[in-house]
């Protein structure tokens, strides 16, 4: 964990107990939110705010990640958003898997952060790296 100010004590909490190898999702308001979740943080107020950039760019403020899994139909219905996400992660792996799995890893998840984003497949499976 990196400390640099977030104001949300759920989203503090869950990153401060998200150990190397454990993910987070970052969603757009429409990705279903398994009910087996410890940590489910809808932050979603209206269409766009917050937006799923913003709500990413906070959380990896405070989190190391070492691995990033998205939905492969990014490519293909959000490129514009595809390549938003990828400029945040030049030197890491990424994994791409069909939507209907994705929405499956989703259910192993730490916690998932919902945010207000309209954009189709805005959605990101941090896996958490160490700060050493």
């Amino acid at each position: 964990m990196k400390k640099s100010g977030i104001l949300n004590p759920e989203i503090n909490q869950l990153i401060s107990e998200t150990g190397h190898t454990d993910t987070i999702v970052i969603t757009d308001a429409g990705l279903p939110i398994p009910e087996n979740v410890t940590h489910r943080i809808d932050l979603a107020l209206k269409e766009g705010l917050p937006g799923f950039l913003e709500t990413l760019d906070t959380v990896l403020s405070e989190l190391e990640v070492e691995k990033v899994i998205l939905a492969e139909e990014i490519k293909t219905k959000s490129p514009d958003m595809n390549d938003e996400i990828m400029s945040r992660f030049p030197e890491l792996a990424v994994e791409y898997v069909p939507h209907t799995e994705f929405k499956q890893q989703t259910k192993t998840a730490r916690g998932l952060i919902r945010s207000g984003e309209f954009t189709p497949y805005a959605n990101v499976i941090l896996v958490a790296g160490v700060v050493y």
